[in-house]
């Protein structure tokens, strides 16, 4: 008797029911979508009008209040991590179970991502001297970049 065994796209869809399913969410089309999307993005950090004009591109019918729904539900169940960055707007990123801080440019909205380990230990060093335990932290810089012609310069 022949095995069955899923194509590559089948295998991705699979692992990707299966996140859904772990954060404890029904697999319906929209999240299966979003996430694919979250996934496959070039850019780590997007918001929900760039997952809504994704969709668009690929002939999706899911609403933009959809996508504010299903990443607000991905957030509370820890698939995804919210970022408010200066500028007011929210952008998401997956949750990768790994910390590391941001660099945000002032002038074309460009997020990099660093991990400075002396920046930590100095971090978990001040908490002792003020006589705390770190739960959690959060670093983000702000600078601009100096790439000439930047592509993600709005104009």
């Amino acid at each position: 008797m022949a095995r069955f065994t899923p194509r590559q796209d089948e295998q991705e869809g699979l692992v990707e029911n299966q996140d859904i399913r772990k954060a404890g969410l029904k697999v319906t089309l929209p999240r299966v979508k979003i996430l694919e999307i979250l996934e496959n993005s070039e850019a780590r950090h997007v918001s929900a009008e760039d997952v809504y004009k994704q969709l668009l591109a690929n002939d999706e019918e899911i609403g933009l209040a959809t996508v504010y729904r299903v990443l607000t539900q991905f957030e509370g169940a820890g698939l995804v991590e919210r970022h408010q960055f200066d500028g007011g707007h929210s952008v998401f990123e997956l949750n990768r179970g790994t910390h590391h801080d941001h660099i945000v440019c002032i002038r074309c909205g460009k997020v990099e991502e660093f991990v400075d380990e002396s920046i930590e230990k100095r971090q978990r060093e001040i908490a002792t001297e003020k006589g705390f335990e770190i739960a959690d932290h959060s670093l983000v810089i702000y600078g601009e970049c100096k790439k000439e012609n930047c592509p993600n310069l709005k104009e």
